[in-house]
């Protein structure tokens, strides 16, 4: 519940929350974010009883968390070009279609993960028990729900007033925003490696903070064993590494098996900080 706390406010409330502003921007009834989070906990419950049971062989791989992410960007600003279009959201009935849709879409978040998230996914891997990963999936969203009732809040306030076409805009910001990230992910979008390097060696360390990875660029030998030791100086997204088709918890040593010369991109588990691993 700690890590959803403070994570709420911070990695998943913006890599999730364009889902509830796309549900809010639509009217619906006053408990719709209620439902919402009802769904996001009935969701992540389940995902973590399913992990503690069946292990790391029911999470989602990289590759098809970006397609997600993507998506979810994509949903995000369809809502939120509706609601630029009306310019506010009116009441209007309809109690029954939003209470239909607001848990789907609560229960849709265990898709699109933040790096916390993975992280807490993990613990429900290695707990090897369906209760023990029910329950810190639970607390973990427990912890996160304060941030998101408080923007559900905020978001119905202002899609009843003239700005909500402001609010359709950030929407459409968050949505950009979320799909990047999901072909950053991917590596479907060009990043260039950084000019420097220090020197060649098989063993090398990478610090993740909350601005990226420290060096963005290490540079080991070609058709050799490598081992790259990660190390955590801030808690954040760069957290959860996502390296060579797999995500890794951090700290952790990642060990490489012996590659061609050329770069090796990795990303944090939300897409959003790159680094890169010069084989020479």
């Amino acid at each position: 519940m700690a890590a959803g706390l403070v994570a709420g406010t911070a990695t998943c409330a913006a890599t999730q929350g364009g889902l509830l502003m796309g549900l809010v921007g639509r009217g619906g009834d006053p408990a719709a974010v209620g439902w919402f989070l009802a769904g996001r906990l009935a969701s992540y419950t389940l995902a973590g009883a399913l992990l503690g049971l069946l292990g790391s062989a029911v999470s989602l791989p990289p590759a098809a968390r970006a397609v997600l992410l993507v998506a979810a960007g994509v949903v995000v600003i369809v809502f939120a070009v509706r609601m630029l279009r009306r310019g506010h959201c009116a009441a209007r009935p309809g109690r029954e279609v939003s209470r239909l849709r607001a848990p789907l879409l609560g229960a849709a978040t265990v898709l699109v993960p933040c790096g916390m998230t993975i992280g807490m996914e993990m613990i429900a891997v290695s707990s090897g028990s369906p209760l023990e990963g029910a329950a810190a999936m639970a607390g973990f969203v427990a912890g996160t729900a304060p941030a998101f009732a408080l923007l559900g809040y905020v978001l119905r306030r202002i899609s009843r007033t003239r700005l909500a076409r402001a609010a359709a805009v950030v929407a459409i910001a968050a949505g950009l925003w979320t799909a990047g990230a999901g072909l950053n992910l991917a590596g479907w979008l060009p990043a260039a490696a950084p000019d420097a390097a220090g020197p060649v060696s098989p063993v090398v360390t990478v610090w993740a903070t909350r601005t990226g990875y420290r060096p963005a660029l290490v540079t080991v030998p070609a058709n050799t064993p490598v081992e790259i030791v990660f190390k955590v100086a801030d808690r954040g997204c760069t957290s959860t590494v996502s390296i060579a088709g797999r995500d890794v918890a951090l700290p952790a040593t990642v060990r490489l098996p012996p590659r061609p010369p050329g770069t090796l991109r990795y990303v944090c588990g939300m897409g959003m900080y790159t680094g890169f691993v010069d084989f020479r």
